[in-house]
């Protein structure tokens, strides 16, 4: 037998979770097939088969945890490992079709997405145990929320995917960050009932970075380095039922306003269906985090090295503001930014606030 290891998923990732088999033992595979997926850094990926053959044996069940470089599965040797092209054996001159790559011993085979199998084994439940609603026997996400919303709630369950990852990360912040947080208002009494506020604020945060681009560096602290970046990754932070997960708008500024609801709606759309890849969350340079959407006014939020700066924007709120007429309640939007003191200054971060706060007072 040859072992196949699971590869280097890139990003320094040193494990991955096994979310769902789409092979079984004894199948066989051509090069590119789709093996199995896991989930790392609130990713669901698929790892294709590097080679043509059969699988002997499958070395993880799906919730393990396997470290990069580990074994996954195993291919037969010898001349009974090609000897097709299809998934699966006849198992005699009258069978129909193939096995089903989904199937596991003594259960009737699954037809799921990787996002659906992904978001089944966050909240525990058997896939093959559920009616499906969609053709041919799939199992749709809507099976699975059916599912949890009846299921009882659990007194614990150990963090996975993208939790467990969200936990690691913000411990590793704290070990490391050492963070201050400013606050301010806008005053947005002129803008629109229609008024795009995540937009605007996108736009904002472009002109504190260009202001002050010392906000939108990346800071090594093993060589006390700062560079500051040609372009402005910003990450948008969105929260889901399965944890924080920030997606990249890439080069955001040389985008538009539509191009920038157009990337945050595909966004929002691929959270929901659990099909984020790592390329969507890799490397943001600074991150924006509209809060207020739900609740709150003002935060002190986490920095995630390397970056330096995240903004916060909390719930718009009626104030009582003097004016040369008298005293008036306009609309203020509370900010927040955290840095990291380590790489940015009081004064650097001072500048781009108040940045940020003229571009949303701006007229648009």
């Amino acid at each position: 037998m040859s072992a196949f290891c699971l590869p280097d998923l890139g990003e320094g990732l040193q494990e991955a979770e096994l979310v769902a088999w789409h092979v079984a033992e004894g199948d066989h595979v051509v090069v590119d097939q789709p093996l199995a997926s896991v989930e790392t850094e609130k990713a669901v990926v698929e790892i294709p088969s590097p080679r043509a053959g059969h699988i002997a044996r499958l070395h993880a069940r799906s919730g393990d945890r396997v470290k990069v470089g580990a074994p996954l599965l195993s291919f037969e040797d010898g001349p009974h490992a090609e000897s097709g092209t299809v998934v699966g054996e006849l198992a005699g001159p009258d069978a129909g079709s193939a096995r089903p790559a989904s199937t596991e011993a003594g259960r009737r085979p699954v037809r799921a997405a990787p996002a659906v199998r992904a978001r089944a084994r966050s909240l525990g439940i058997d896939l093959s145990a559920l009616t499906p609603s969609g053709p041919s026997g799939t199992v749709l996400l809507a099976d699975i929320e059916a599912a949890a919303a009846s299921m009882p709630a659990a007194d614990n369950s150990v963090l996975r995917g993208a939790r467990r990852a969200m936990a690691a990360n913000m411990a590793r912040a704290g070990r490391e960050v050492v963070p201050a947080t400013l606050h301010d208002e806008a005053d947005i009494d002129s803008w629109t009932q229609q008024e795009d506020v995540t937009v605007r604020l996108v736009r904002a945060v472009l002109a504190g970075c260009l202001a002050e681009p010392a906000l939108n560096s990346t800071f090594d602290a093993g060589a006390l380095s700062l560079r500051c970046n040609s372009r402005i990754d910003l990450g948008i932070a969105i929260d889901s039922p399965d944890g924080l997960f920030v997606p990249v708008l890439r080069d955001a500024g040389i985008s538009s306003a539509p191009d920038w609801r157009r990337q945050i709606d595909a966004a929002k759309s691929k959270v929901n269906s659990r099909s984020l890849s790592l390329a969507d969350l890799r490397n943001p340079t600074i991150t924006l985090s509209n809060f207020g959407t739900i609740a709150g006014q003002y935060a002190a939020l986490v920095v995630i090295p390397p970056q330096v700066a995240i903004v916060g924007a909390g719930r718009i709120i009626d104030r009582a503001i003097r004016t040369q007429a008298g005293m008036a309640l306009h609309r203020m939007l509370p900010l927040s930014v955290t840095f990291d003191h380590r790489a940015v200054t009081g004064g650097e971060a001072a500048r781009f606030l108040r940045a940020i706060v003229a571009d949303l007072e701006a007229p648009v």
